[in-house]
């Protein structure tokens, strides 16, 4: 049985467009002397989360045929499983046997695969998705606990590498807004291929992961910061890697110099950090590699460690070199990846030729779940 605090917490349902619970619609009335006025009336939610783990999935679409709905694959199956048509226009089902974590998910209305504007939003996949989450049944590390927040910002830089204007995404900690001369170390943190900048924060809640640590002493204080992926440069031009084009360059050259100029950093290499997930992970790498000066510290999380490129391949030629330059190399897989024995033997024989690197896995697949246990570790390592 899953906790009613836990369900209600706020961090499972907000989303980029909505943080309060707001389920209701907006009528017509009058009040006792006969005036117009309004009144709301409440509507099922998009995916209703219930004690014993069930989802119940609601959709308005009074003129439909057929309404279905269906997982992506993994914890919560691809098949479509159909809703029934209730009153008022509203079609329900409700499913049980979904493990936790964050789930996308499709709607078909007759046939046609659209999205529930009753359910959360994010950017996943390449598109707009709708998302629901059961919550962990064996820790709470990513909710909104009662603990100090820190800030998150949007910023806008110009990138010389893209001939465009960029944006990131800034945590800062708890004691930023107050401690004016203090500096603090820096995390750049990459989404996967088809997400955005905004996954950490909607999808990853890792300024509820980074809360939650700094609170229990578990993590320095750190800025972090969340770069859109997707750098392609203006003339086309591709990289060895259709996906990493200039990314690597994107940080070092122009968001490093930017969030230097404007947050209180410390410019130190040893006091910054590059990590990423999935195509975020190799960015990562390469980030760290090709920019030694630069960064010191590297996490890749479900991402095969790229040990062929020459140039990837030069720094795990020399331990002694590698384990001066970087202070933690941490690599991670769920449990269930195709990739998950080849990044444990490669980290196995790379400790065993005297190379100072971390491996770290957990059970489940290449998903948030993962990752924000991996984000959790890595932030208990960093800077330690």
């Amino acid at each position: 049985m899953l906790k009613k605090d836990m369900l209600e917490n706020q961090a499972l349902t907000a989303h980029a467009l909505l943080f309060d619970d707001v389920h209701g619609n907006l009528l017509s009335a009058e009040d006792k002397d006969g005036c117009p006025a309004s009144k709301y009336e409440t509507i099922p939610k998009g995916c209703q989360l219930h004690e014993n783990g069930d989802v119940t999935f609601s959709f308005f679409a009074p003129d439909a045929k057929s309404v279905q709905v269906a997982g992506l694959g993994s914890d919560f199956s691809a098949a479509k499983i159909e809703l029934d048509k209730g009153a008022g226009g509203w079609w329900s089902a409700t499913v049980s046997g979904i493990d936790s974590g964050i789930h996308y998910h499709d709607y078909f209305v007759d046939g046609t695969r659209t999205v529930n504007p009753y359910a959360p939003y994010c950017f996943g996949c390449g598109r707009v998705m709708n998302f629901f989450e059961l919550p962990d049944k064996y820790s709470n590390f990513y909710l909104m606990q009662n603990v100090p927040h820190g800030t998150v910002r949007m910023d806008y830089f110009k990138s010389e590498v893209v001939s465009r204007t960029r944006v990131c995404w800034v945590y800062t900690p708890p004691s930023y807004e107050t401690s004016y001369d203090r500096r603090y170390p820096v995390l750049y943190l990459q989404h996967g291929a088809s997400e955005s900048e905004t996954g950490w924060i909607w999808q990853g809640k890792i300024n509820h992961i980074a809360d939650n640590l700094i609170a229990d002493g578990m993590c320095e204080e750190m800025i972090i910061v969340m770069n859109c992926g997707n750098a392609y440069p203006k003339d086309g031009r591709v990289a060895d890697h259709p996906l990493m084009n200039f990314t690597d360059d994107l940080i070092a050259r122009d968001s490093v110099p930017f969030i230097d100029a404007k947050y209180r950093t410390i410019t130190d290499r040893r006091r910054r950090a590059v990590a990423g997930l999935s195509m975020g992970g190799g960015q990562a790498q390469r980030t760290a590699f090709r920019y030694p000066e630069l960064f010191s510290s590297c996490g890749i999380f479900s991402a095969p460690v790229d040990n062929v490129r020459e140039s990837m391949k030069k720094p795990f030629t020399d331990a002694q070199k590698f384990n001066s330059d970087y202070d933690l190399f941490f690599v991670s897989t769920g449990e269930n990846e195709n990739i998950f024995e080849i990044n444990r033997t490669f980290i196995q024989e790379l400790r065993g030729k005297g190379f100072h690197c971390m491996f770290f896995s957990t059970p489940g697949y290449h998903d948030w779940q993962v990752w924000r246990y991996s984000a959790r570790e890595f932030l208990t390592h960093l800077w330690r």
